[in-house]
């Protein structure tokens, strides 16, 4: 009986010793077909050395750059305003608008501003509501007659101006012309002629926010008095 069991077992070694092992398929290690299966990535099969990988059927990285490539571009705005310094290169009608705005306000008479603003739809826009301009206007005021605001109009308007929105329906000649200038950009001269409008402390506020934002006074190419507003 031990002979019969020896020879089984010689029988049995010699058999797995001279064939080759058989090659065993993916699924008998439970892996089955992989396409498809979320989280089975192809590089973790093993490969022959050489042998490329299959490009993915969607290259996210070309797709990506090519959506890219499409979308527009927005460029900066680096359009500056036109400063204007000498008041006789304005045109005519705003040279002749600013000068009956400086009269009036030098007078003291605020009755004087009234024919000046523009009735109807188009009129004068002041900051502080839509009732009658010069009424809104002096209603800014710190003093009860009125005058700060008569100062304040012939601080602003002693200065240059900036010309915005040239050539388009919008376009306006503004008061001072800090109004289109980066403070940042600004002189040591300019901040002094700044200085002059507003306190030390309003162009430290200011200048947190990079823009001028007191009163400023705006007319149109034709000459009429537009605005009257503050902020930036």
């Amino acid at each position: 009986m031990t002979s019969c069991r020896a020879l089984a077992v010689a029988a049995i070694l010699t058999a797995t010793f001279a064939s080759p092992p058989k090659a065993l398929a993916l699924s008998e290690f439970g892996i089955g077909d992989t396409r498809g299966t979320p989280g089975f990535e192809a590089e973790t099969l093993e490969r022959p050395p050489g042998l490329p990988l299959p490009e993915p059927l969607i290259n996210r990285r070309s797709t990506d750059q090519s959506d890219e490539a499409d979308l527009p571009v927005s460029e900066p705005d680096t359009q500056d305003a036109e400063i204007i310094l000498d008041v006789s290169q304005l045109p005519e009608p705003v040279r002749r608008m600013r000068e009956l705005i400086v009269e009036a306000a030098a007078s003291g008479d605020y009755e004087r501003l009234r024919p000046l603003t523009n009735p109807g739809p188009r009129q004068t826009q002041v900051d502080n509501g839509d009732g009658e301009p010069v009424d809104a206007m002096r209603g800014l005021s710190g003093d009860p007659e009125g005058l700060e605001i008569l100062a304040i109009l012939l601080d602003i308007l002693s200065t240059g101006a900036a010309r915005l929105d040239a050539g388009t329906p919008d376009e306006v000649y503004v008061w001072p012309y800090f109004a289109g200038k980066p403070l940042a950009s600004l002189t040591p001269p300019e901040r002094v002629e700044l200085l002059r409008i507003v306190t030390a402390g309003d162009l430290m506020g200011m200048e947190e926010g990079g823009n001028y934002n007191f009163y400023r006074l705006s007319i149109t190419p034709d000459g009429e008095w537009k605005s009257l507003t503050s902020g930036d």
